[in-house]
């Protein structure tokens, strides 16, 4: 009966849409981009600004608002405007024909360009179960920290990320999802209100800030657990401490193009606010009306809409990570965009025993990218909703808990260049340089991604300094004319084996013999130095 009632209502839906269909009017220019050069902060957060200082990102167009008179313009004609991007220079209103034809004449449009791929028109009922998502609930005891959580943070290695101090501090995640219900009561999520770690967020659907409405879909609260949440002795997230905000962009139930532009409209404020990374586990290929609909040959990265801002996000030095999809067994078996677009970080799904999820999508993208990047446990996968930790099936889980072994990374090296992440993120996959369509470079493994910088000297930037003797035997000295607060010695998992506070010199005597790593900590930088005991 469901069924036929939605068929009922996205047939009469069809009929409307018949006589429109949604367009993106490009605009010519920003004509008052000098007065945002003049004051970058009348736009972009002083966070977003250092991001850009920090990773040698300059401030381009792109930057600059919305010539918000080009709104009014249309608005006079008698569209009705709520979605617009600056980053695409434009906004998106539902135009006839007729109406097409008006607006490239209009002297400040520079061109006009439908969502449509066909002109079919005919409503498509997109698969059920779209996310893939429960398959279990139910709390689990367990006396480990980690709790529940355990398998799918030793799978990619994560651990010693956070043996090293390193759980997301200060790092800032965009969540870009379908809604958060019980974000703002659950217990699951008291450590990250307590902690102040929710830093905002928005509904781009109802333009309203009512992100924890119970009526909204729980997809993006479940997301946010893989990361953030935390129940204790029972569930401990791959990014805890990291710093979350929240952004609805989906409208669960329908498959609408409108979807694309309230993604972008996030993207576009989570660069504003500063963050770090975004990491959204939604794609599209099939829509309610099947106009428009993307081939596989659509899939090349630059095609559709949100792709093409996926990749600005990630030119703005934002580390963007996308569920590949759960297409795998399905005639389209294919991965969804935006997670097709090359700068894109795509995440793919694996079991317990890390075989590929038949569900996980397949790569590559149409013009021969390898996707996905990587993978991630996306079978029988733990996260927390609520006050209870829950069991999920599909890339959308696997790629939050990918998510946060990122965010743990970038806190250890903050000014290391996007691209140069993801690929040693690559290169140190399981199955690298292998891949398979499911898997792609394989299974993610950050604690060898952090050895491996820890290994170069092209990140951390050393200064006058001197370990001695090295290799060492009884006592490691360090020779320096910067005051030094502290010494931390880390074996090659990241474990923190000794520390001394406001001393240049450290013992080793009873360390056993190998491979270590001395972290130096001054009073505004830090940096390592690898050395032998004997």
């Amino acid at each position: 009966m469901n069924k036929i009632l939605l068929f009922c209502l996205l047939a009469g839906y069809s009929i409307f849409q018949a006589q429109t269909q949604l367009v993106f009017v490009y605009f010519t220019d920003k004509p008052n981009k000098a007065a945002f050069f003049a004051n970058p902060l009348s736009e972009l957060s002083q966070k977003s600004l250092n991001r850009r200082t920090a990773l040698g990102i300059s401030l381009n167009d792109q930057d600059a608002p919305i010539e918000l008179s080009y709104l009014q313009n249309l608005q006079n004609m008698g569209f009705t405007v709520t979605d617009y991007s600056k980053w695409l220079n434009g906004a998106a209103v539902n135009a006839t024909p007729a109406q097409i034809v008006s607006l490239q004449a209009q002297p400040f449009v520079l061109s006009v360009q439908s969502f449509a791929r066909n002109g079919s028109g005919v409503p498509k009922m997109k698969p059920i179960d779209k996310w893939k998502n429960n398959s279990d609930t139910g709390k689990t005891l367990t006396t480990f920290d980690y709790g529940a959580g355990t398998a799918q943070i030793d799978q990619l290695n994560i651990k010693p990320l956070h043996l090293a101090g390193y759980t997301g501090t200060g790092v800032s995640i965009a969540v870009i999802d379908a809604g958060f219900p019980f974000v703002n009561t659950g217990s699951a999520f008291s450590r990250l209100r307590t902690n102040n770690h929710i830093k905002g967020g928005y509904d781009f659907v109802t333009k309203t800030d009512d992100i924890y409405n119970i009526s909204l879909s729980e997809h993006g609260s479940m997301i946010l657990g893989a990361m953030g949440g935390y129940l204790e002795n029972t569930f401990v997230g791959s990014a805890p401490d990291a710093d979350f905000y929240l952004y609805r962009s989906e409208k669960a139930g329908v498959e609408i193009p409108e979807e694309e532009v309230y993604w972008i409209e996030a993207a576009e404020e989570a660069d504003r606010k500063g963050v770090e990374m975004i990491t959204s586990s939604l794609g599209y290929s099939v829509f309610d009306d099947s106009q428009y609909n993307y081939t596989y040959a659509d899939m090349n990265g630059t095609t559709s809409f949100i792709a093409r801002a996926a990749q600005i996000a990630a030119e703005k030095g934002i580390f963007v990570l996308v569920a590949a999809g759960n297409s795998g067994q399905e005639p389209w078996h294919y991965l969804l965009t935006p997670a097709d677009n090359a700068k894109v970080f795509t995440i793919g799904a694996v079991d317990g025993s890390g075989n590929s999820s038949g569900f996980s999508s397949y790569g590559p993208n149409s013009s021969g990218t390898i996707k996905p990047d990587g993978s991630a446990q996306g079978t029988a996968t733990t996260t927390v909703y609520n006050n209870a930790t829950i069991i999920l099936n599909g890339t959308s889980i696997a790629t939050p808990i990918a998510a946060g072994g990122v965010a743990c990374f970038i806190q250890a090296f903050p000014t290391m260049d996007r691209e140069q992440i993801r690929i040693k993120l690559r290169q140190t996959a399981s199955l690298y340089p292998n891949h398979t369509d499911q898997m792609g470079y394989g299974i993610l493994n950050f604690g060898s991604l952090y050895n491996s910088v820890l290994n170069t000297s092209e990140i951390l930037k050393k200064e006058t300094s001197i370990i001695y003797p090295n290799p060492a035997k009884n006592m490691l000295n360090v020779r320096t004319e910067n005051e030094i607060t502290s010494l931390e010695v880390y074996d090659h998992l990241g474990r923190l084996i000794r520390k001394n506070n406001n001393q240049k010199s450290i013992k080793v005597e009873d360390v056993t013999k190998g491979v270590y790593y001395l972290k130096i900590q001054m009073k505004d930088k830090f940096y390592f130095e690898k050395f032998i005991k004997e």
